[in-house]
């Protein structure tokens, strides 16, 4: 899937489908996204949760 970056404030933003989200079962109002870079590749995984 190839994906264009919209601008958004200062930086940029990358929208993603619903589709996408249930595939890494993700809910966007309550989970959080873990964001990582190695070897120039975003890895973007739903973020382990940790209780306080």
């Amino acid at each position: 899937m190839k994906k264009k970056l919209s601008r958004s404030g200062s930086g940029w933003a990358l929208f993603m489908p619903k589709t996408l989200l249930e595939l890494i079962d993700v809910n966007p109002e309550t989970d959080l996204l873990e964001v990582k870079v190695e070897n120039n590749v975003v890895k973007i995984t739903k973020a382990e949760e940790t209780k306080q």
